[in-house]
C-alpha cells in the first residue's frame, strides 16, 4: 500500500503535513479538539511532530485546504494516535477512516503492534467511530484533559500481517 493509493476521492487527497500545514492542523484541533480547554496543540507543537522521526503527521487536503489531519506518535512497541480531526463539512465521508487505516498499515510496517488513544468521555460520535474501526475501550481516566475533563483510553492490537508488497513512496 502506497501513499499514492490514499486519493480518497476526486480533489480529496491524503498527504504527508510539511511545515506549512502547522498552522492549519493546529488551528483545527484548536476549534475541534480543544474546544473549551485551551490551545495546547499550537504550530510550533505541530511542527516539532512533523520534524520527528518518531511521528507521522498526515493531512487531507480538498482544493488544497486542510480538511483533515492525524498525528500518530510512535515507540518500540506502540503507537499513540495523539490527535485526529476532520473539518464538519467533511465528516462522515470516509477521511478519518481514511487517516486511521494508512497509520495503522504504517505501524504494521514498522511492526508496532498496539495503537492506543484517549478521547473525551462525552465524544460518543468518536467514540464510536474508533469502535467501528476495531478500537476497545479500556479505561476511563479522571481529570485527564486539563485536571478538568474525563478521557475513555481506548486500544487497537494490529494483526500484523505484513505484506513485501506494502510500501511508502515519498516518505
Amino acid at each position: 500500500m502506497y501513499l499514492d493509493d490514499f486519493t480518497i476521492s476526486e480533489g480529496i487527497k491524503l498527504e504527508l503535513a510539511t511545515l506549512k500545514d502547522a498552522k492549519a492542523i493546529a488551528i483545527l484541533s484548536r476549534d475541534l479538539i480543544e474546544a473549551g480547554l485551551g490551545w495546547t496543540w499550537t504550530p510550533a507543537r505541530v511542527s516539532k511532530h512533523i520534524r520527528s522521526s518518531q511521528s507521522l503527521v498526515l493531512v487531507v487536503r480538498a482544493q488544497k485546504q486542510v480538511v483533515g489531519f492525524a498525528i500518530m506518535h510512535f515507540s518500540q512497541t506502540e503507537a499513540h494516535l495523539d490527535l485526529l480531526a476532520v473539518s464538519p463539512l467533511y465528516q462522515r465521508c470516509g477521511i478519518g477512516r481514511h487517516l486511521v487505516l494508512f497509520l495503522e498499515r504504517s505501524a504494521e510496517v514498522i511492526g508496532v503492534p498496539i495503537i492506543d488513544l484517549e478521547v473525551r468521555i462525552n465524544n460518543r460520535n468518536a467514540r464510536a467511530f474508533y469502535r467501528t474501526l476495531g478500537y476497545r475501550e479500556i479505561k476511563v481516566i479522571p481529570r485527564y484533559y486539563r485536571g478538568r475533563e474525563p478521557a475513555m483510553r481506548m486500544t487497537h492490537h494490529l494483526k500484523m500481517s505484513f505484506s513485501p508488497d506494502i510500501g511508502f513512496r515519498g516518505i
